[in-house]
């Protein structure tokens, strides 16, 4: 099947709508997103407050170690967790959205018809596998990341 086919074929089952199924289930894996980012900065913060000095005699290199970059692997997997755990119900529904489009017609309608079909468990289908792929890949791309601020910086 060609780009073009798939085009026809979603045109013709859904009409121009067909093309943005699922959208707003996306939108709601924006507060992942926004989740992440404010655990990952306070945790981050936290770490830099217990590493500055109590006094100007006690001054130590202010260079990033080792440990510094660990601190932030760890702030950034834990984040990451918490995250994912709060707002994973988005991900099973934009699934459901995209692969049963007959059954499912919003997000709103997914999200209560889910648990009562399935049970609450149901929006957390998949978790561990999820979590599994993320964490690492969130924790060694926010190092990553920081690591290009500090070398940026001098």
């Amino acid at each position: 099947m060609s780009a073009l086919d798939c085009v026809r074929r979603v045109y013709k089952a859904d009409g121009l709508r067909g093309f943005y199924r699922g959208m707003s289930a996306s939108y709601a894996g924006i507060s992942e997103t926004v989740i992440h980012f404010v655990i990952y900065e306070n945790i981050k913060r936290r770490l830099l407050v217990a590493k500055t000095p109590q006094n100007m005699e006690e001054e130590e290199d202010a260079s990033k170690d080792a440990w510094d970059f660990f601190g932030m692997m760890l702030a950034a997997a834990t984040s990451k967790t918490c995250a994912t755990s709060i707002a994973y119900p988005h991900e099973v529904i934009r699934t459901r959205l995209r692969e049963e489009g007959t059954k499912y017609c919003s997000f709103f309608q997914t999200l209560t018809t889910v648990p009562r079909e399935e049970g609450y468990r149901a929006l957390y289908r998949g978790l561990t596998t999820h979590l599994v792929r993320q964490i690492p890949n969130t924790a060694i791309m926010m190092c990553t990341y920081e690591l290009v601020v500090y070398l940026l910086n001098g």
